[in-house]
């Protein structure tokens, strides 16, 4: 073996040692499915609005279970129970941002990596309040006048509620996640998981009202893996 095989085989070596080859990019595999509504849809609940109604209207939708024409849930989370090892991350996690505007959350569910920050925003002409309910991250209850930014930072994984004691119907969600493979579904319940090894995993799904619920599947030679997530109504 050649001097430079040789140093070749050692880069290789140290880096399946020290993870650097488990780098989720460098997986090609994915699931890629949808969260659905599993009985007959609960009729859609209307929250009457009884103080700033000149900036927030006269009621507000529930929100706690929106769904689409085919029965796909919006705003569920869903993550892999066990994810593959990745590297730990060189730089900090992006910030997100969630905002109160209309006299609701937008977006209503948010996901930050465990350490990362969220900036809480207040697009409207009044005053809100932000007031979390965690168990394992510092809780907080902050006056936010109009315009102004509040960053927040989420240490520890857990889900924490979020909501506005001014204004009684407003709710939001931040999921705090341990690992990469965490994401939330879109207008029709779509998701997907990309950068996956081949293997067996446990696919999780939450959602507010429904609670959660997991299936396991298979990541192979099929790609995507297909996968189809049903939650009871309630």
């Amino acid at each position: 073996m050649t001097r430079l095989r040789a140093g070749l085989l050692v880069v290789v070596v140290a880096a399946l040692a020290t993870g650097m080859a488990t780098a989720r990019v460098a997986w090609g595999g994915s699931v890629k499915g949808a969260v659905i509504l599993k009985g007959a849809a609960p009729e859609p609940r209307k929250l009457p609005v009884t103080i700033d109604q000149y900036v927030c209207g006269k009621e507000k939708s529930a929100e706690d279970l929106v769904l689409s024409p085919e029965g796909g849930i919006r705003n569920a989370v869903v993550w892999l129970e066990n994810p593959p090892p990745t590297p730990a991350a060189a730089a900090p996690p992006p910030v997100t941002a969630m905002d109160q505007k209309d006299c609701v959350f937008t977006p209503r569910v948010v996901v930050v990596a465990a350490g990362g920050r969220i900036d809480f925003l207040n697009s409207d002409r009044l005053l809100h309040n932000l007031h979390s309910t965690p168990s394992a991250n510092p809780p907080f209850n902050r006056a936010q006048p109009k315009g102004r930014t509040i960053p927040i930072a989420f240490p520890h994984p857990e889900i924490v509620r979020v909501s506005c004691d001014l204004h009684s119907w407003m709710r939001g969600w931040v999921v705090v996640a341990p690992h990469p493979f965490y994401t939330v579904t879109d207008a029709a319940g779509r998701f997907a998981l990309p950068g996956l090894p081949p293997g067996r995993y446990t696919v999780r799904a939450w959602q507010e009202r429904l609670g959660t619920i997991s299936r396991e599947i298979v990541v192979g030679d099929q790609d995507p893996t297909p996968v189809t997530l049903e939650m009871t109504a309630r």
